[in-house]
């Protein structure tokens, strides 16, 4: 499968281009959520890109490395005490123009084993994996300029199911006067000279007065590479539109620049309590004694950005599409306060959108963590004191409701997951009794209204195309046991 970024047709000819590829060293400033402090790293991107390329045709840089150095003092006092190896993923936005007009491309979720921490010196982490290809409908030469870089890190030892540490998410900006560039590919006409068009566009296509193109036409894809064989994820890959609305926007400013991609499949096991407040009890959700779901993920799958330097400011985000069919969860509950009542309850789950970005300038940029869909309840195999109460096969909430749960500084990625929280209102309930019997009033009065706490946990996303440590998933901790 492939996705495209489509982003502006770039006309007319260019220059003979000047260089093929190279490795940079960049020195970048970083920060962190919730801190004023910054850290400075270095990071030295290569990645083996063509030295020409035809209109129409896909550019297939090779697989980058983005090698990020990080002084110990840094490090460890971003880590737990002890630490003597950590993990990392590094994340690099790409500049791609041409012509006067740019898209940017995710190299996303670039993988490093594990780097021990020396006793002095810089901790090197050597991040690497493939790569978006580059589709263009003009000729002239096309640019690559590493932009905005994201590592998340994470001590060595959190990836066995004894130990478990926060991962800690570093957002950073080149420092001043770097340049960037990484390579420069000459893009000639296929034939009949330059200013070719791309596939599928006509040239009475999309003119504005001037007769010239609109921008329409840089595109990147991506390859999925995911194996066949999916076993460690025994889930479909979920479907259905995402919904990003429930995430922090961007200030008002220049237009974000998006991004559709195919995304990256995987699976994860995210367990939790909500609670029922009227009832002043709660019950386990996607319990681990039981036979808990999987959680199906397409990651990454959008993304929308903005520079730093353009009007508004900074802003990123990663948008990943989820399902979840939970199992039925049981619970018993002292009704009114005397009566014990024990039901079991259906989850009815549409899709799931996950979003994690970050907004703002360091020192002071604000990460978030975003996961929304909307949900409907169905209660059956109802008893008071024991003895069964027919509610029938249709006892629901009239009306599906909101889940926004929002993960703070522990939930950095759809990858590593972490805790999420938040609170619903459950709407009244409809469609409960038989025999001409209404229980309806019975379950609003004592279910129904505010207040109503959810905390989740989500383990590490299991990657199949990867073969990464975290395959199979691991179940993680049960809220409030850490």
């Amino acid at each position: 499968m492939s996705v495209a970024l489509l982003a502006g047709l770039l006309s007319g000819p260019g220059s003979a281009a000047d260089e093929g590829t190279k490795s940079v060293t960049l020195a970048y400033d970083c920060g962190l959520e919730d801190s004023t402090e910054a850290v400075t790293v270095t990071a030295e991107v290569s990645v083996d890109v063509p030295a020409t390329g035809e209109v129409g045709q896909p550019v297939q840089p090779g697989s980058a490395t983005v090698a990020v150095a990080l002084s110990r003092p840094d490090l460890v006092g971003l880590l737990p005490a002890g630490v003597d190896g950590v993990v990392s993923t590094a994340t690099l936005t790409v500049e791609v123009a041409q012509n006067g007009q740019s898209v940017e491309a995710q190299w996303a979720d670039l993988g490093a084993p594990s780097s021990p921490v020396p006793s002095d010196g810089a901790v090197r982490m050597a991040h690497s994996g493939e790569v978006p290809s580059v589709t263009l409908g003009s000729a002239g030469d096309v640019v690559f300029t590493a932009r905005e870089l994201t590592v998340v890190l994470r001590a060595a030892a959190a990836l066995d199911q004894e130990s478990e540490s926060a991962p800690v998410t570093l957002t950073c900006e080149p420092s001043e006067g770097q340049d960037g560039r990484l390579a420069t590919v000459s893009v000639s006409a296929v034939s009949g000279g330059s200013g070719a068009e791309a596939p599928g566009t006509s040239g009475t296509e999309e003119r504005g007065e001037s007769g010239e193109k609109s921008a329409r036409s840089i595109m990147v894809e991506a390859e999925d590479t995911a194996a066949e064989d999916a076993d460690p994820c025994p889930v479909e890959p979920p479907t259905g539109e995402m919904d990003w609305s429930e995430a922090p926007q961007a200030p008002e400013g220049d237009p974000l620049k998006e991004g559709n991609f195919p995304g990256t499949f995987g699976c994860a096991y995210a367990i939790g309590l909500a609670n029922v407040r009227k009832l002043n009890g709660a019950m386990i959700i996607n319990d681990p004694a039981g036979t808990p779901a999987l959680i199906s993920v397409i990651a990454s799958k959008h993304t929308a950005g903005r520079n730093a330097n353009q009007k508004g400011g900074y802003y990123s985000r990663i948008d990943s599409l989820a399902n979840l069919k939970l199992p039925d969860a049981e619970s018993t509950f002292m009704a009114f306060g005397f009566q014990p009542v024990s039901a079991k309850v259906e989850f009815e789950n549409g899709p799931i959108t996950v979003s994690t970005g970050s907004i703002g300038r360091i020192p002071n940029r604000t990460n978030f963590a975003t996961v929304y869909f909307k949900q409907s309840l169905r209660i059956h195999d109802v008893k008071i004191n024991g003895t069964p109460l027919d509610v029938g096969s249709n006892c629901r909430t009239a009306t599906p409701f909101k889940v926004v749960l929002n993960g703070g500084a522990g939930y950095t990625n759809v990858f590593f997951g972490g805790p999420l929280s938040g609170e619903v209102d459950i709407p009244p309930f409809s469609g409960c009794g038989t025999g001409g019997e209404d229980l309806d009033a019975l379950f609003t009065a004592s279910i129904s209204g505010p207040g109503n706490l959810i905390n989740m946990n989500q383990g590490t996303t299991c990657v199949p195309s990867q073969q990464n440590t975290s395959c199979p998933p691991t179940m993680p901790k049960m809220p409030g046991t850490q």
